[in-house]
């Protein structure tokens, strides 16, 4: 079983494989997943509607933060990684917070330890904006590139 330190870099990877490349599924859907658990009706936007009336705005829903840490990647999948973006509109995103503005850090990675997991990782995007000089230090000394 795969194991992810930082919950916000996997969120990166997940991003990558599920939303991006397509390889990771099934998609994950906070507002369906609300429905199905009978939480929430397909009135308006159930995502945001639970996360509004459950005093979740600007914080990741417990739901999507438990299936998004239980999901399982093999390690076959996470060899095909290759690139990351680093992107305040990642869908991934929307469902784990479906009011974040993007104005706050609850979505910043804090550690790099999980490189280790990705073995063809050589390019993070926009790092250089969002990214402190130690982590891009440690991408630095890995060989990953953090431009554009």
């Amino acid at each position: 079983m795969t194991r992810f330190t930082d919950f916000n870099f996997k969120l990166l990877v997940i991003e990558k494989l599920m939303y991006d490349a397509e390889t990771l599924g099934p998609e994950f859907d906070l507002g369906a997943h609300l429905v199905e658990l009978g939480l929430m009706r397909w009135d308006g936007d159930p995502a945001y509607t639970y996360s509004r009336e459950n005093g979740l705005a600007f914080k990741v829903v417990p739901l999507a933060r438990d299936y998004f840490e239980a999901l399982e990647i093999s390690p076959e999948l996470l060899a095909t990684v290759e690139e990351l973006l680093l992107d305040g509109g990642h869908r991934v995103y929307q469902q784990c917070s479906p009011k974040w503005d993007g104005e706050d850090d609850i979505f910043d990675v804090r550690s790099l330890d999980d490189l280790r997991l990705l073995p063809n990782l050589r390019h993070i995007r926009a790092a250089d904006d969002y990214w402190s000089p130690q982590l891009l230090e440690i991408l630095h000394q890995r060989g990953i590139a953090t431009g554009d």
